[in-house]
């Protein structure tokens, strides 16, 4: 019986398990192989060992996709994780119409992302935009937004909040976790709300900041969408991240082989940085059974 369970089990696996191995692992193991070689679409590939990886060394656009791409990651992050977090706690009171304003917080998430880049691009508009329009009715200077090198990745940093909505759902299920009667005891001992905030909350969400600072990390890392249909990585290379670079050798210059291996270079820094931030998770994340880890 156990062993017909056992093959009906992997019967029904299969599926999945194929679909894995030839659309995951497959093409995993063809982009290493490929970043070891020559090749451009329409010609065969020459193996050249770790020609492709060298060469990053001494490619200036590598270096500033790179640059700018961190800086995107250290201004977006941070920046959605706040908003999102303080966003969370507001709907987490008790107030009238409250699952109405959870909806229209959520709402800017599931605006298609080509949508949503249009959107903004009206918004950063230098002529007629909303926020320029904004800033004249108050008397202050205008912006070129992302149409100036200065100021394009500061402004996709801002637009980056838009679509926080997943973040603060996710927040959102992590306060409603927090135990009530630890709350009720820093009350008793005379506590207010900022201490409520500070020995309760902020420790007793810590598993889920630091989930949420992951998930954002390894996306920020992958962005692409903003750069590709607003800016074209410009000006002057300013929004040149890492993916639209990647792309570019891949789909316009037809560079397979070294396209393949900056994804593979992305997928190490990726995996570096998500190590280092598990390890050092141990300072600061807090489990209620077992404190820090």
């Amino acid at each position: 019986m156990r062993r017909l369970e056992t093959r009906w089990g992997i019967l029904m696996a299969l599926p999945a398990i194929l679909g894995f191995l030839i659309f995951t692992i497959g093409p995993m193991v063809a982009s290493a192989f490929f970043s070891l070689t020559d090749w451009r679409i329409g010609s065969s590939p020459a193996f050249i060992g770790l020609d492709n990886y060298t060469a990053m060394a001494r490619d200036e656009l590598f270096w500033k996709s790179l640059t700018t791409t961190t800086y995107f990651t250290l201004g977006s992050v941070p920046l959605v994780l706040i908003v999102s977090f303080a966003v969370a706690m507001l709907l987490n009171q008790r107030a009238r119409g409250l699952p109405l304003w959870r909806t229209i917080f959520y709402l800017p998430t599931l605006v298609p992302a080509i949508a949503n880049v249009v959107l903004w691009i009206w918004i950063f508009n230098p002529d007629f935009g909303l926020l320029n329009s904004l800033l004249r009715q108050g008397g202050l200077p205008a912006s070129q937004w992302i149409y100036a090198e200065s100021t394009a990745v500061p402004s996709l940093i801002i637009m980056s909040t838009w679509g926080f909505g997943n973040t603060m759902v996710i927040f959102l299920a992590g306060l409603q976790g927090v135990p009530r009667h630890l709350y009720e005891a820093v009350s008793i001992d005379g506590g207010g709300a900022w201490r409520r905030f500070w020995h309760v909350t902020l420790p007793m969400m810590t598993p889920t900041i630091f989930y949420n600072l992951v998930v954002g990390v390894v996306g920020t890392f992958q962005v692409f969408n903003q750069a590709y249909v607003m800016t074209e990585g410009g000006p002057n290379h300013a929004t040149l991240f890492y993916v639209y670079y990647l792309f570019r050798k891949a789909f316009t210059e037809s560079e397979m082989g070294y396209a393949s291996a900056l994804a593979w270079t992305l997928f190490m820094i990726i995996m570096v940085v998500t190590f280092l931030m598990f390890r050092n998770a141990r300072r600061w994340v807090y489990y209620e059974m077992a404190g820090a880890r």
